[in-house]
């Protein structure tokens, strides 16, 4: 993956109505979502989900197919798992990283 594919999809995901849209979508995997079931959800107005839409299918972060008077927003999950393996590619200098602990702390009193 180049740096300029990865950039452009950290950008359309850097504003919280887009990263809400993306993760609702990929909660609902292959199946995907329209429009109309992401404003039910989010509650988006339908010109403002529009602009957001367009910005992540621009930045290939999600597939979109028409069916019938339908449009089908699904993951784009080929991007998204090289996404992943960019971010991750060079991770604990090459060596396996194991299982990650995570430690809560506690407040002091």
């Amino acid at each position: 993956m180049k740096n300029t594919d990865a950039v452009q999809a950290f950008l359309a995901l850097g504003q919280e109505s887009r990263l809400n849209v993306f993760r609702l979508i990929v909660q609902r995997g292959d199946v995907g979502l329209t429009p109309s079931q992401i404003i039910e959800k989010l509650g988006i107005p339908n010109a403002t989900l529009s602009f957001h839409l367009k910005e992540l299918v621009h930045a290939n972060l999600l597939l979109v197919e028409r069916q019938s008077r339908n449009l089908i927003y699904r993951p784009n999950a080929k991007l998204v798992q090289n996404l992943s393996e960019f971010l991750l590619e060079n991770c604990c200098g090459g060596k396996d990283c194991g299982t990650v602990k995570v430690v809560k702390r506690s407040k002091s009193v």
